[in-house]
């Protein structure tokens, strides 16, 4: 029987700083969680079948209007599919490696206010290293920096250039480990998939008012509707103005954002979704840092307020705009065949000035302070061609997937900088009567494109899905140096692949194992005037799922070695020598849990342990080192509970705790505490009110309820330590119809 994506017929199985010992009693009581969750569905399931009783399978029948599908909405916190790990729509619990989804829902309640944020009850992610400063979404994953983003499958921007306003997304997914197989080169750690929201082939609306602390203000809107339906046209426009200020120094911080997007379904087997995001930050929010004199410990006129502020009015300046415009062409040629293009063009352009906090005097009272000024303007066109072949060849089913992709890009910019002398830390002149800095350190044009060719194929035979495959590609970077008047050029090529295996069992566990690998350029010469190879990886990954098909459970559990190698290292004799010795190692494991436990609640569980560390370098000093940034535990639990009738009818209240253990600098001589943040959401349906007001609901949220005062890392030394944010309270009110 062949099954499309429009008609899906799916049979379910019925299957049977009080500190170290509160925060290991939080982490083992987390982890016995996620696992008596598992178990305890597992017992509902087989109490409800006595040997008396024959028990026949339920038969779901899923349209195209309700189907989950692998880019789309999720109801709940559970997706059971996804496009990130295989570029198909694939099952989660047949992916041989570890993948979370972030479902709009989850942003929603957790109120997150950029990409980042919504990761953290991620395992396994650092998200905000920076502290208060939200300026880029800069996440680590299993110890490596910065994973990079895409949109919609494709990349956007680059390391951690470029961010998304979070309410435009349907959902967003962590893919970790080494993905070069289907995107060409990224960070070992793993990469970031951004969906959008896309035309429903509904009707719908919604708008919201948002205020909060900070003197945040926001508005959004999001609308769909059918131009056509005999066309198959439809469109939605989602929106979001925002402004507020940071806690350091009351920098304004302003956003709007919007995102229409057109369908146009003709037939059951072409779609064409066209897209176009633009995105504007006037005051994009400070970028800045403090020292662990001051807040680790004190200076000799004691610690740094939070909300400290270093810099200077007359200089603090950061803008940003972005735009985008692609599209996502689908058609189905026959049963067999799937054609598929997908297509973007982004813009990015960026101007910063800030004073930031230099050095300290060796009184510890007076800080030296110098003014920053950067520019950037980014361009990037990147396409994507796919041809899905879904085969059977005996008791084989194949899905095999050939693509080619390419992507070019170029980015014009330019750094200066320039000493202000030493003050005082607690009488700092808030003016500088600065009017420009010159190009000073860096004025450059950088051109780079990279081709890819890859094939892969997925084949489920009896309780197996095995999935293999392999990618080449050739990348090129050409740097116009204009401080120094040279001109640098560089071609790469590299092979990368991975091999997996899943078994499924009826129950709904699901065994799996994998070997994945990565590439990523590396511009520069070594100290023979050779040019760098391309920085490679390699990770072996085994896990198991518990994934149900009748229950709203999706459980992961993994262990993993992930390797990387060919990392430039510094003689430490002669710094003006360097060599391809470096060598980094992560291992760790990983456990995250989501259920729909019942139609009124819902929860979310995670645990990850990363042991990173330097392996190999050409200074023996640094063999041993931890990877900085990087704790080695990290622990949540969300939950949120719906009442549907009685005195509290239409009433949901929501609360997680978040853990962050101890971390270290780059050289491991700063360590940085754990700490523990609790956050809490209460919201009310007005329609258990009146039927007049169905539709309307309110919504606070509250992030680090507690207020407490940690510091989230140090990145160099003793230098380069963020606050993290304090208490943030927001209330919402949404109308929908």
């Amino acid at each position: 029987m062949n099954m499309t994506t429009n008609s899906k017929v799916e049979i379910a199985r019925l299957t049977v700083r009080q500190r170290s010992g509160m925060n290991r009693f939080f982490c083992h009581a987390l982890m016995t969680g996620v696992s008596m969750l598992a178990l305890s569905h597992v017992a509902m399931a087989q109490e409800a079948t006595t040997e008396d009783e024959i028990v026949l399978d339920p038969i779901t029948v899923e349209d195209s209007q309700t189907a989950e599908k692998g880019d789309g909405p999720v109801k709940g916190y559970v997706a059971k599919r996804s496009r990130s790990a295989t570029k198909t729509d694939t099952p989660i619990e047949k992916t041989p490696q570890s993948i979370s989804v972030i479902p709009a829902d989850q942003i929603e309640d957790q109120a997150a206010g950029s990409v980042a944020e919504a990761l953290r009850y991620t395992p396994g992610v650092v998200t905000e290293y920076r502290g208060t400063s939200n300026l880029h979404d800069e996440m680590y994953v299993r110890g490596f920096s910065y994973v990079p983003k895409y949109l919609d499958g494709l990349t956007y921007g680059e390391a951690s250039f470029g961010q998304i306003e979070p309410y435009l997304l349907e959902r967003v997914e962590l893919l970790r480990g080494p993905s070069s197989i289907l995107y060409g080169q990224a960070n070992p750690g793993g990469v970031v998939n951004q969906t959008t929201k896309h035309p429903t082939g509904e009707t719908s609306n919604e708008v919201e008012l948002s205020v909060g602390t900070n003197n945040l203000y926001s508005t959004a809107g999001d609308f769909s509707g059918v131009i056509s339906k005999e066309e198959g046209l439809s469109y939605r426009l989602v929106a979001k103005g925002i402004t507020e200020e940071e806690v350091a120094g009351d920098i304004e911080k302003n956003r709007i954002a919007i995102m229409p997007s057109i369908n146009w379904t003709p037939n059951v087997d072409t779609s064409l979704t066209v897209t176009a995001i633009y995105q504007n930050d006037p005051d994009a929010g400070t970028r800045g840092f403090l020292s662990a004199e001051g807040t680790l410990y004190p200076t000799e006129n004691g610690y740094f307020p939070r909300d400290f502020y270093v810099g200077a009015y007359d200089w603090e300046e950061s803008s940003r705009t972005q735009a985008s415009f692609g599209y996502q062409l689908e058609h189905a040629v026959d049963e067999t065949l799937t054609l598929r293009q997908n297509a973007r063009y982004n813009h990015i352009e960026a101007d910063f000035k800030s004073v930031i906090l230099d050095n300290f005097t060796s009184a510890g009272a007076q800080v030296t302070r110098a003014a920053v000024q950067s520019g950037d303007e980014f361009d990037q066109y990147v396409i994507d061609n796919q041809a899905q072949l879904d085969l059977e060849t005996g008791d084989f089913d194949h899905t095999v997937l050939f693509g080619v992709d390419y992507k070019y890009s170029t980015k014009d910019s330019w750094f200066g900088r320039k000493s202000l002398g030493n003050e005082n830390w607690q009488n700092l002149s808030r003016y500088t009567g600065l009017t420009q800095l010159g190009r000073t350190s860096t004025d450059q044009h950088a051109e780079a494109w990279q081709a890819g060719v890859y094939a892969q194929d997925q084949v489920e035979f009896g309780k197996w899905n095995v999935s293999f495959g392999g990618r080449h590609d050739w990348a090129n970077s050409d740097v116009d140096n204009y401080l120094k008047s040279t001109k640098t050029s560089q071609d790469d090529q590299a092979f990368s692949g991975r091999v997996g295996a899943v078994y499924s069992f009826d129950n709904g566990i699901a065994p799996y194992a994998s070997y994945s690998t990565s590439f990523e350029p590396k511009v520069g010469v070594d100290q023979n005037d050779d040019a760098y190879d391309p920085v490679t990886a390699q990770q072996y990954e085994a896990g198991v799922r518990y994934a149900p098909d009748h229950g709203g459970y999706m459980i992961t559990a993994s262990v993993y070695q992930l390797t990387q190698q060919n990392i430039v290292s510094t003689d430490p004799a002669d710094s003006s020598k360097t060599y391809q010795t470096g060598e980094i190692e992560s291992r760790g494991f990983e456990i995250e849990g989501r259920a729909n436990v019942t139609k009124n609640l819902s929860m979310i569980a995670s645990y990850a342990r990363i042991n990173a560390k330097t392996v190999e370098d050409e200074n023996p000093a640094n063999v041993g080192l931890k990877t900085s940034n990087t704790p080695r535990d990290q622990a949540a639990l969300w939950a949120k509970y719906t009442f549907d009738q009685g005195v509290f009818d239409g009433v949901a209240i929501g609360g997680g705790v978040r853990y962050t253990g101890v971390s270290f600098d780059r050289k491991n001589t700063t360590k940085v505490p754990d700490y523990m943040l609790f956050d809490a959401m209460l919201s009310y349906d007005l329609g258990a009110v009146s039927n007049r007001l169905d539709g309307a609901s309110v919504q606070l949220n509250a992030v680090n309820l507690s207020d407490e005062t940690y510091v989230s890392s140090c990145t160099v030394g003793a230098w380069a330590c963020w606050y993290g944010p304090g208490r943030a309270v927001t209330a919402t009110l949404k109308y929908n119809w």
